[in-house]
This record gives C-alpha cells, sequence and structure tokens, in this order.
C-alpha cells in the first residue's frame, strides 16, 4: 500500500513538472507552479525558508521521501530501472554495496563552494532539478512540438485553429550536449544499477542523506521474522540493504518502499526503529498501518502546507516575428527584467530552463559563457522583449528573476541601445527607413536629418538612452543583415527610468 501511494505521488509531481517545462503557451504554470517553488535547491536559493524548513522537517520524520516522489530526476530514474527490471532475468538484479562516502561528500562540498563562490554554471551542472529541466526543455520538447506542428497541420485541414505551430530550433549547442551527456549518465546508470546517481553524483542526496540518517520512521528489519532470503537487497535500486547483516544504510534508502512490499514474512516495516521490537510486534498489519498513516500525513503536509499560489497568467501580444539574424557581440549580456543585476542572477540562477521554456517571444536561451553556462540571457534575433510580457519572472523558481508587474518592468532599464553606422540601411543603401523608431514602445528612438537644418535630407536614428529600456525591439526589427543596424548592450546593474 505504501508503495502505491509513493507511486501516485511521485506520477503526480513527474507529470506535472515534466508539463510545466513543454508548456509554450504560458497556462501550465497556474496550475503547476508550485511544484517548481517546492524543489530543493531553487527554494534555498529563493531563500523561500518556508519550504526549505519543511523539506527538512519532512525528511527528519519520513525520510528521503523527497527523492522519490518531488524530485523529477529520481522519478525519472525509477521509471528507467523500471522498464530494465521488466527484463525476466533482471528482476531482481540489485545487491548491496559498501557506500562511496568519499565520493558523496566532496561532489557535496564542491558544490556548497561553487554556490558560494557565485560559480554558477558548476552549481548547474550537479543541480538535479536544473538537470532534468534541461532535459526535457532540449531533448523531450523537439519532440513534443513536432507532435503538436502534425496536429496543428492537421487542425488547419479542417479548418481549426485549436493548435498553432511552434518553430523547432536549438537555442544553445552547449547547453544541448551538456543535456544528451546528462540524460545519457543518468540513464545508463539508471538501467544498470538504479540509484546510483542519486547516491554517488547528486549534492542535495547528499545532504537530505546527513539528515535521513536520524528520520524518526524508516524501513526497519525484524530479526526474529527474517528468514535472510535476500529478497529485499535484490529488489532495493539504492543497493543500501545488507540482508545478511540485517542493516540498511538510511543516508542512501530514498523510501521507496520496494522492500516491504517483496518482503513474504512481513519482516520489514516503516516504522519508529526504537519501537519495532521483536517481542512488542504482535501483528503484522500494525507497523505497516501506523507508517502509513504517517506516510499519508507528510506527503499531506508536503503537498498542502508546502504549496506556493500560482499567479494569473497575464497574455502576450502575440508571437514576435522570425527573423533571421546573427547574434552581435555584446560587451554585457542583457539579463530579463527583475534579474536585478549580473551578481544576483548568476548566484541565484540554476540554469532549469524553465524560463527559456515560458518566455513566448524566443528571446531568451541559454549563455554559452564559462561562468555563466547554461544561464538564460537575452537575445532578440528571433523576437524582442514586450513590455507587458512577466512570464519569466513568474516561472522562476529560485528568485534569480523577482517577480514583477509590467508596470515594474516598464520602468527598468536592463540594457540601452547602441546604433552601428556602417549597418545602416538608411546610410548605405540611401533609403528610407525608421523601423526601430516606429516600433520603440518608449520613444527612445528618433529619427534625425543626416544634414543640420535640412528636413530633406535622409534621416538616421538618434537614441535617447535615458528613455531606452533595452526591450530590443529595435534590433530585432531592423531590417540590415546579417546583423541589425542597432543592438542593445546590456547593464550590470539595473537600473529605474
Amino acid at each position: 500500500m505504501l508503495r502505491k501511494i509513493r507511486i501516485v505521488l511521485a506520477a503526480l509531481f513527474f507529470v506535472g513538472i515534466t508539463l510545466m517545462f513543454l508548456d509554450f503557451t504560458g497556462t501550465l504554470h497556474t496550475w503547476f507552479g508550485w511544484m517548481a517553488k517546492v524543489q530543493f535547491l531553487p527554494a534555498v536559493l529563493a531563500l523561500n525558508v518556508g519550504v526549505v524548513v519543511g523539506l527538512v522537517a519532512l525528511t527528519l520524520i519520513l525520510g528521503r521521501v523527497y527523492c522519490s516522489v518531488v524530485c523529477p530526476l529520481g522519478v525519472m530514474q525509477d521509471i528507467i530501472s523500471w522498464i530494465s527490471g521488466r527484463r525476466k532475468k533482471h528482476r531482481h538484479r540489485f545487491s548491496y554495496s559498501r557506500p562511496l562516502t568519499v565520493l558523496r561528500y566532496a561532489v557535496l562540498v564542491l558544490f556548497i563552494i561553487a554556490l558560494v563562490a557565485g560559480v554558477g554554471s558548476a552549481a548547474a551542472l550537479l543541480a538535479p532539478y536544473s538537470s532534468y529541466g534541461r532535459i526535457v526543455q532540449n531533448l523531450f520538447s523537439p519532440v513534443y512540438l513536432c507532435a503538436n506542428n502534425l496536429l496543428a497541420g492537421m487542425a488547419e485541414r479542417m479548418e481549426s485553429y485549436a493548435f498553432y505551430e511552434r518553430e523547432v530550433w536549438v537555442r544553445s549547442v552547449s547547453t544541448f550536449a551538456i543535456a544528451i551527456a546528462t540524460f545519457v549518465l543518468i540513464a545508463v546508470l539508471a538501467w544498470r544499477s538504479g540509484r546510483t546517481y542519486c547516491n554517488t553524483i547528486c549534492p542535495v542526496g547528499s545532504f537530505l542523506g546527513l539528515l535521513a540518517r536520524y528520520s524518526w520512521l524508516k524501513p526497519v528489519i525484524n530479526t526474529e521474522k527474517c528468514n535472510s532470503c535476500g529478497l529485499c537487497g535484490m529488489s532495493c535500486k539504492a543497493s543500501c540493504i545488507d540482508s545478511k547483516a540485517h542493516a540498511i544504510d538510511y543516508s542512501r534508502c530514498v523510501g521507496c518502499m520496494d522492500c516491504i512490499s517483496v518482503c513474504k514474512h512481513g519482516a520489514l516495516s516503516y516504522a519508529h526503529a526504537a519501537k519495532v521490537k521483536a517481542e512488542d510486534i504482535q501483528d503484522n498489519t500494525s507497523a505497516p498501518d501506523t507508517g502509513r498513516r504517517a506516510f499519508l500525513a507528510g506527503t499531506a503536509m508536503l503537498a498542502t502546507g508546502l504549496a506556493v499560489k500560482a499567479q494569473e497568467k497575464k497574455v502576450d501580444g502575440g508571437l514576435a516575428a522570425i527573423l533571421d539574424k546573427e547574434k552581435p557581440t555584446r560587451q554585457t549580456p542583457v539579463v530579463p527584467p527583475g534579474a536585478v543585476a549580473l551578481r544576483h542572477f548568476a548566484q541565484h540562477c540554476t540554469g532549469c530552463q524553465l524560463c527559456v521554456s515560458a518566455c513566448p517571444n524566443d528571446v531568451l536561451r541559454p549563455s554559452s559563457g564559462l561562468m555563466t553556462l547554461m544561464q538564460p540571457e537575452m537575445s532578440f534575433e528571433r523576437g524582442y522583449c514586450r513590455p507587458e510580457c512577466t512570464k519569466c519572472s513568474e516561472v522562476c523558481p529560485t528568485g534569480a528573476i523577482l517577480e514583477i508587474t509590467s508596470a515594474d518592468k516598464a520602468a527598468t532599464q536592463v540594457g540601452h541601445a547602441v546604433w552601428v553606422k556602417k549597418n545602416c540601411v538608411a546610410v548605405n543603401d540611401n533609403v528610407a527607413c525608421d523601423n526601430c523608431a516606429r516600433h520603440c514602445p518608449t520613444g527612445a528612438i528618433t529619427m534625425i536629418p543626416t544634414v543640420a537644418g535640412d528636413d530633406e535630407s535622409r534621416k538616421i536614428p538618434s537614441i535617447n538612452t535615458e528613455r531606452c529600456i533595452g526591450c530590443g525591439a529595435c534590433e530585432n526589427l531592423c531590417p540590415a543583415r546579417p546583423f541589425s543596424a542597432i543592438y542593445v548592450e546590456g547593464h550590470e546593474v539595473h537600473r529605474n527610468v
């Protein structure tokens, strides 16, 4: 029964988080956004004390159920391991292995050092939630979009517009390669040996494992009933049950309840270890009933007490035009309004790609820089940052992009426009063009004559950098190819205009 409850809850979290990364309409975050905010590392970086305390309390009471219920990367490993175990000869393929303690805690220490030092790219590589987000965004999302486009084509032929097409493209080659490597590594480990990644590399698993040693409830072996058949150890995907010594390494146990479900003699129960004595157990069902009630109570506390109210969707004005442009060289990258400053953004962002998935205008894409690898930055080849859209600030679970209103965004200067004379068609081709001025939402660009006092002469753009907010409309809609004649240079610290 406990195992079934765990599987149902894990399925809800896994499907909800996956759909949130796949959704390009911005609607599902209303329902599932809280699932991202109760992930451990995003809650820590967002200084969400209530969630962190709740997850710590949950682990001290129930053990590492977070890893088998809430963490999508952990559930993905369970799915892969289950598929592998469906093969007849591999049904009971696990065995006890000694913990790689030095490796586990060395990775944890390095991870903490990277977070404190602000090396976001190093931390992003190991963060489990972010790793899963990158896998979905880069590997699963293209398949999902192709299926959507196929349905859109079929619907259009039937004169229905229930679906609309989205372009399938690779936002960052480096992030795409990292997502493939991460998926292959985790999939191979899960296929062969279950939760090896969680108990050797994952820093969140190692930290929660320290707490789980002292959890109130945990799987306990009744030595009076155990006949040392070893079935529990062969079914333990965490390889933490030494059936010969009747011992369980609780720092590696993820609370999957598989061992309890396979035991034929009722020798395993989910209870407080100090109370489980052979002479006290009169009925085989009494201990599991107590554990089941505690498990239900704990998971209910997680689902309701830690849920953060999702914000209402703000409708975007439409998709920006897709233009064939090349990215200009910026001295300072442009990060979204709400990021406050480059330093703040780098220290809090784990590169999970949720904001990249949610951006309706294809402005955000993962960085290829060494220190900010996989963290999103703004680029305007395919669209521009519409002043009314605040979707990235709504979905960010780590506080890297603080939630703002459209009014706040319109008054936030993330960068300023720079005119490049040698690229301008008005200069090179001697044609009239005022695209940048006509589409500037703040009126920061005006057209002035090339010859002072001669209103009939060709006009070129003049930029008021005090009014410019760096939305990128001018860069995106400039007709010059391959580089725009006007581009946005970022600010290290955002300003109010």
